[in-house]
């Protein structure tokens, strides 16, 4: 949805992020993590490296949350610039709103007894998204941590939840998640995600998650960072309608060479953002390595994506015979979640489709 993109970015000296609206942000945030800051006297603390080792490849049912950023535009009317959805943390409304928005995820998967990946809300959160709409290091840093103790917020008034719920420090593209764009070397990706995920470490995330990735150099570059970092982390892909990256690598070209260049540092690899029709016949390739999908509903190609002024939302029902389809066929399978234009009915469906197997 790279359209909303550019309708909904507005100049830095626009009412919404000019001076003014950045000093309230920041000290909103500085306010949030006043609050949330005293782990010591928090029931919630970061897994153990044993139990981060195990989930989210257990054995066990693990659901993720759907289309954070095209549920808050069309369901929610909420105006993300640049469709950035970090700076929601600063403010008591935003954490509300993606506090609500994660717990009707988090109750599907405690009424089937599965896991949760709970997502923090910085697919944006890096230098490039951040300066196009006022945010300066700091401030993306102290942001950051915000929607961390956000997750571990949510995580911990989760008392009864039946199996792990992962803190996941999602790091997404430095460009577009739809388009290749220059690729970065390796090395130059590392160091460029290194900051957001040195914030993830600070802030005690169980593990980071590149998602949206279009070519293997930059998620090469991201788990050499996180590794670095010392944490577990996992990378998805975006494919297009041909099952190929939109860098035109094949999945598993991306898989093995950022296998090569991180000595294998992913503890998974998924595949996003497109339909199951466009990637169900390319996962063979992908062999053990690949573990979960996060799936658009909706059969539209990236270009009719982003040419769309309405969100497709395909058929949740469908979707969920589908993964139960891919479940069947590739029984390494354990965590699905949704992307563009999916919400809680399309991981509800999802999760009563696949279940009953996973048990």
């Amino acid at each position: 949805m790279r359209r909303l993109d550019r309708k909904s970015a507005r100049p830095i000296g626009s009412d919404r992020y000019g001076p003014t609206r950045i000093r309230d942000v920041v000290d909103g945030v500085g306010t949030a993590l006043a609050v949330a800051q005293p782990h010591e006297n928090r029931k919630d603390e970061r897994m153990t490296d044993t139990q981060t080792n195990a989930a989210p490849l257990d054995g066990k049912l693990y659901l993720t949350d759907g289309g954070l950023e095209t549920t808050l535009v069309f369901h929610n009317g909420i105006e993300l610039p640049c469709f950035a959805v970090f700076d929601l943390v600063a403010s008591a409304a935003g954490r509300a709103t993606l506090t609500a928005y994660f717990e009707r995820y988090i109750a599907i998967a405690r009424e089937a007894g599965a896991g949760f990946i709970l997502d923090t809300p910085t697919w944006r959160a890096n230098p490039d998204w951040a300066a196009e709409i006022g945010y300066g290091p700091e401030e993306l840093d102290r942001l950051t941590r915000a929607g961390v103790a956000l997750a571990r917020d949510i995580r911990a008034a989760q008392t009864s939840h039946p199996a792990p719920i992962l803190v996941n420090g999602v790091v997404g593209p430095r460009g577009d998640g739809y388009v290749a764009g220059e690729a970065m070397r390796v090395a130059d990706a590392a160091t460029y995600h290194r900051p957001q995920i040195e914030s993830f470490a600070a802030a005690g995330v169980d593990l980071v998650s590149a998602l949206t990735m279009t070519n293997a150099a930059e998620a090469a570059g991201i788990a050499k960072a996180a590794r670095q970092a010392g944490l577990a982390v996992a990378i998805s892909f975006t494919v297009e309608t041909d099952g190929r990256l939109p860098s035109a690598e094949t999945l598993g070209e991306a898989i093995r060479f950022v296998d090569a260049e991180s000595e294998a540092a992913p503890r998974y690899y998924m595949v996003n953002c497109a339909h199951p029709d466009h990637f169900a016949d390319v996962l063979a390739e992908a062999g053990p390595r690949l573990r979960g999908i996060r799936a658009n509903a909706s059969r539209m190609s990236h270009a009719e994506l982003d040419a769309a002024e309405t969100l497709d939302i395909g058929d949740p029902q469908e979707l969920g015979t589908l993964y139960r389809g891919l479940q069947q066929r590739y029984p390494q399978l354990a965590i699905f979640g949704g992307c563009c234009g999916t919400d809680e009915r399309h991981i509800g469906a999802v999760c009563a489709a696949c279940a009953p197997i996973a048990a």
